[in-house]
């Protein structure tokens, strides 16, 4: 059935989310509804205090998500525009805003707004077989909403490339130019997500959502303010346990360590 599925896994110190954009006949095109199901999936998840990660993945293996309607999109007009467009800006920001790491597990086409989403996200892992690309310009429309991520990912040359041309690119070429992490066969694609989560969990929960925060504040100051910000992210950390209760187990860990004896010098000379 068409939709947005989001399932949530209990582990050991909290709780993964996998959300599953499900349009499988129409390479997980995002109509309207799907958008609006979208946004919600993830403020729900937005509020979730137990959650460790989000993993987004699109319906079987021909696509993570190839885009907006191009039929819907054909219905516009300058009065309408605004709408839809702002429902695309929507889902990225939904994203943006859960407050734990959402990784991009990308099998597929990734595809306008798919790619752009994906970009949203903090982490993209990425079959060899993906496809990705911003193909707006050759339906008479540019990239807009969060394509204006793409220069900080993959530099202002590269996001002009990708703009201006509007040609699909390989898995190879994302990595190469940072737009995604890494590249892996679809068969070890879980395995590698798993790796992440593994990961992120071996951390502490609370630093690892203070980091994104921080990390998506870094992206509109000035570089004084941004280490300004970091000095009070790091004051803050200390208003929990969290902070003491890590370095007492790390050090209690180094003290458990077995000593390695020194041997002997030997002494030079007569």
């Amino acid at each position: 059935m068409t939709g947005i599925r989001t399932t949530i896994e209990e582990r050991a110190g909290g709780g993964v989310a996998r959300v599953v954009v499900n349009n499988e006949h129409k390479l997980n095109v995002l109509n309207s509804a799907l958008m609006e199901q979208f946004v919600a999936a993830f403020e729900a998840l937005a509020g979730n205090d137990k959650l460790r990660a989000v993993v987004l993945t699109g319906q079987g293996a021909r696509a993570f998500i190839g885009g907006v309607d191009i039929a819907e999109m054909a219905t516009l007009d300058s009065t309408t525009a605004p709408t839809l467009i702002t429902r695309v800006h929507r889902c990225c920001d939904a994203v943006r805003r859960v407050a734990v790491p959402v990784i991009a597990r990308i099998e597929g086409y990734a595809l306008g707004g798919g790619l752009e989403i994906a970009a949203s996200c903090d982490l993209r892992v990425a079959a060899e077989t993906a496809k990705f690309g911003m193909p707006e310009v050759k339906i008479g429309i540019p990239s807009v909403v969060e394509a204006a991520l793409l220069p900080m990912l993959v530099g202002w040359g590269r996001a002009r490339q990708i703009l201006y041309f509007g040609d699909t690119f390989s898995a190879a070429d994302a990595e190469r130019w940072g737009l995604v992490e890494r590249v892996v066969p679809a068969n070890a694609l879980d395995d590698a997500v798993e790796e992440w989560l593994d990961a992120i969990f071996a951390n502490g929960p609370l630093a690892v959502r203070a980091q994104k925060r921080l990390m998506q504040a870094w992206e509109d100051l000035p570089l004084r303010d941004a280490v300004r910000a970091g000095i009070d992210t790091f004051v803050a950390s200390w208003q929990t346990d969290e902070p003491r209760n890590a370095m007492a187990k790390f050090l209690a860990s180094r003290r458990s360590l077995p000593r390695v004896r020194q041997a002997p010098q030997r002494r030079r000379g007569p």
